[in-house]
């Protein structure tokens, strides 16, 4: 890495770890400071961040290991979708879930404490992105560079906009360091307590109790209909050999009258060989008979 790009992810994560309201002053006055260098455009043309994304360049800066959790689960939970791990998947998704359902919402609380309020569709794009940096490894570098100017969004099946959704390209690899909340705190900044959190917390618990008896009832269903089919295949089976060991009596009686058959076949064939030899004989004497007669008539 050459020291000109060193000191601009040097300059970035310095910026990037900014509360989001100082960034754009802070960051005009060092491009200010650079007047003249290439550094002093590249400074310059360093993105405002979206709430969003600064909530989880905050996030990666103030709670470091929950997002290496979060990460270190996505890393094995992409193991063990390509080594085709039925039951670690099934785990490691449940963990997925939580951990950034868990994490989204200390995202929340933290950015709070920085004076700024994360609206519900805010937190659901916070949450993709954790969500997207356990699925694509990219996505994770971006997550965890801590320099992310847009939310990031992916399935797994189509690749995620990482080059738009980070500072400057060379931030992929580059870790932001584990950094202490400033005191004092800014000025006319104060916590503000969400008035609407139980409201909130009790609709996403019943909204998770009705996904969770929804999931129950499909599972329900499918194994009742397997069960059904079961069953019918079972009697069809059992039917299907009460049939097999019918023939196979049949097929046992046919070849006993076979083999009696061919006993009185052998006794006939006998009989006429007997009866044919009693034929010619007969003949014999007859024709002698005749010969004699027909002797005695010319006298």
């Amino acid at each position: 890495m050459g020291a000109a790009v060193s000191e601009l992810l040097d300059i970035a994560d310095e910026l990037y770890g900014l509360p989001l309201a100082d960034f754009t002053p802070a960051r005009d006055a060092r491009a200010k400071q650079l007047k003249g260098t290439d550094l002093a455009k590249q400074v310059k043309a360093l993105r405002k961040p979206s709430v969003a994304a600064w909530v989880v360049n905050l996030l990666v800066r103030r709670e470091t290991e929950q997002v290496e959790q979060v990460l270190s689960v996505g890393a094995a939970l992409r193991e063990a979708q390509a080594s085709m791990s039925g039951d670690a998947l099934r785990e490691l998704t449940k963990q997925r879930r939580q951990l950034t359902a868990a994490v989204t919402t200390q995202a929340r609380r933290t950015a709070r404490e920085e004076g700024t309020k994360v609206t519900d569709a805010i937190a659901d794009q916070v949450e993709a992105t954790l969500t997207a940096a356990m699925i694509d490894a990219d996505c994770a570098k971006a997550v965890r560079s801590g320099m992310l100017v847009s939310a990031l969004a992916t399935t797994g099946l189509d690749p995620a906009d990482v080059a738009g959704a980070i500072a400057v390209p060379e931030a992929l690899g580059f870790e932001a360091p584990s950094r202490d909340a400033e005191p004092p705190p800014r000025p006319g900044l104060h916590v503000v307590p969400d008035p609407e959190a139980d409201r909130k917390a009790i609709a996403a618990a019943r909204e998770a109790l009705e996904a969770a008896q929804s999931e129950l009832d499909e599972a329900t269903e499918a194994h009742e209909d397997a069960t059904a089919a079961y069953d019918e295949l079972e009697a069809r089976s059992l039917q299907l050999q009460a049939e097999l060991d019918e023939l196979r009596g049949r097929i046992a009686e046919l070849e006993s009258a076979a083999e009696e058959v061919d006993d009185e076949l052998s006794e006939a064939e006998e009989s006429r060989d007997e009866a044919e030899s009693a034929v010619v004989e007969a003949r014999k004497a007859r024709d002698a008979a005749q010969a004699a007669l027909e002797k005695l008539e010319k006298r």
